[in-house]
């Protein structure tokens, strides 16, 4: 390629009187080159003229198109790729060609069939919502984070919250945590068409809700829009917020000890955002969000209650299953019907207006969740169960609980064993940190009873000394017994051998 310098020289010389045969030859260069300097200012670089000729790939391109054609309606990693297309022309056609002219002629299709998008002005109060997927470390395990991520295109501020799970209720918690951190409900949020927020597409094009979504929709009064389905880029906006959030939020891997403490990093870094001015806009996040808190509408009252709701019956073990769970409940509540709340961080379970049970959420498949305090009347009574209960088999107790059942045991064989469960009992009212230091207190006592341990944990609490001898019981009888001497003993003898 000649160069701008080259241009210049025989421009001017012809600009001058030279004819383009002398320039050619004076420069030696061709005269087309001469001709083609005069018609540009600068090299215009390589422009083909006719498209290229691939007479090898002529009658082969009705095959290759209806090959990619069928592929839409397959999977995405079961498609044809150039290689795959270049085998079987061959092996099923006869083709002769190189695999070159394949690839290139299957990169020219993709580039003429992408599809072309119209910029649009997003008005102030209107939001897009999403969910996204990244690898987190919370409490030392390695698992995977679904992030919630609510978006205001006009201002592009955002709040993104982390769940173990992208269930329903992940989705209504994001929505209520959005709205209390942006203190408005935008006017109209645009979503992609998720099984928890949309039951079914009708054939007019309409969504059917779900049944949660439409409780926060009815309690927070906004307007839904949806995207066509499989098209992630109708919402392109929050699909940009949730790869920046994977890539400046969540690099390094983020540690923390709670979901608690990696959503309140979350949070800051959402606010920090907004100090900063984005290309093309000369007034921060936080400036221009503050149009969008102007149109946006005020809270309800009171927060929506996050929580998809379930009916259920305690089976003859004292279970009662959500989802694929099943969860505890004390036995007094056996093969009654109860009702479920099922919260992103718990379930609560409940009978007629009374909460009989909660517990952490669990987000893995058919496995029991146990309160090992809901089974203690059932273990008390039948006694023999004790060793081989397993709502007790994982309770972590500390070890002066285990010295006490030992000495229990010793001293009152069988009735010791369920002694020592009516001390574990005393956790169905009292905290497990005041029955610890009570049955440490006994046992530096040597007062391994029931009783015992009882009196010094509420000892501890009223705050006054235990008193565990005699004299502190005025009305209880008085034995008095006397000691034997050894004189009145070999009387005794004497007596029996004469």
């Amino acid at each position: 390629m000649h160069t701008v310098d080259l241009y210049l020289k025989v421009r001017l010389a012809c600009g001058e009187g030279m004819s383009q045969r002398e320039a050619a030859r004076h420069f030696n260069v061709s005269r087309d080159s001469v001709a083609k300097m005069l018609a540009f200012s600068a090299p215009p670089g390589y422009r083909r003229q006719k498209p290229i000729k691939r007479p090898k790939l002529d009658g082969f391109t009705e095959i290759i198109d209806a090959w990619l054609d069928g592929d839409r309606e397959t999977h995405r990693k079961q498609r044809h790729t150039a290689k795959r297309v270049y085998d079987r022309l061959r092996e099923e056609h006869g083709f002769t060609g190189g695999y070159t002219i394949i690839k290139d002629y299957i990169r020219d299709r993709e580039r003429r069939g992408r599809e072309m998008f119209v910029p649009l002005a997003h008005p102030p109060g209107d939001a897009q919502a999403d969910f996204g997927e990244a690898m987190v470390i919370i409490d030392g395990v390695e698992q995977k984070a679904h992030f919630f991520v609510l978006d205001l295109p006009h201002s592009d501020a955002c709040f993104v919250r982390a769940y173990p799970a992208a269930t329903a209720e992940a989705w209504m918690d994001g929505h209520v945590h959005a709205f209390a951190f942006f203190s408005g409900v935008p006017h109209s949020i645009l979503y992609d068409n998720d099984r928890c927020l949309v039951s079914k597409i009708l054939a007019d094009g309409t969504r059917q809700r779900a049944t949660l979504f439409s409780a926060l929709q009815s309690h927070y009064l906004f307007h839904d829009r949806y995207g066509r389905p499989g098209k992630g880029n109708d919402k392109g906006k929050v699909e940009g917020i949730v790869g920046y959030a994977r890539r400046n939020f969540m690099v390094p891997v983020p540690r923390f000890a709670s979901w608690d403490a990696f959503n309140a990093d979350l949070e800051a870094q959402c606010r920090n955002r907004q100090n900063e001015i984005l290309r093309g806009h000369k007034e921060t996040i936080g400036e221009r969000l503050q149009r969008d808190l102007a149109a946006m509408k005020p809270l309800p009252g009171a927060p929506f209650e996050a929580c998809a709701q379930a009916s259920g019956q305690v089976s003859s073990q004292s279970l009662v299953r959500y989802e694929t769970n099943d969860y505890s409940v004390p036995v007094a509540y056996g093969h009654q019907n109860v009702w479920v709340r099922g919260y992103v961080d718990q379930v609560v379970i409940g009978c007629r207006g009374d909460v009989i049970a909660r517990h952490p959420r669990c987000y893995a498949r058919e496995d029991v969740v146990f309160d090992p305090i809901h089974y203690l009347p059932l273990i008390e009574r039948k006694i023999n169960a004790l060793d081989q209960a397993a709502p007790l088999a994982a309770w972590d107790l500390p070890e002066e609980f285990q010295t006490l059942r030992r000495l229990m045991e010793a001293h009152m064989l069988k009735m010791g064993r369920r002694e020592y469960v009516q001390v574990l009992r005393l956790l169905e009212t009292f905290g497990l940190d005041d029955l610890h230091g009570a049955v440490k207190e006994a046992l530096r006592l040597r007062a391994t009873g029931f009783d015992a341990v009882k009196h010094i944990l509420l000892c501890r609490i009223e705050k006054r000394p235990p008193k565990l001898d005699l004299a502190s019981y005025p009305y209880l009888p008085r034995a008095d017994v006397g000691t034997t001497s050894a004189a009145s003993y070999m009387t005794l003898m004497t007596e029996a051998t004469g």
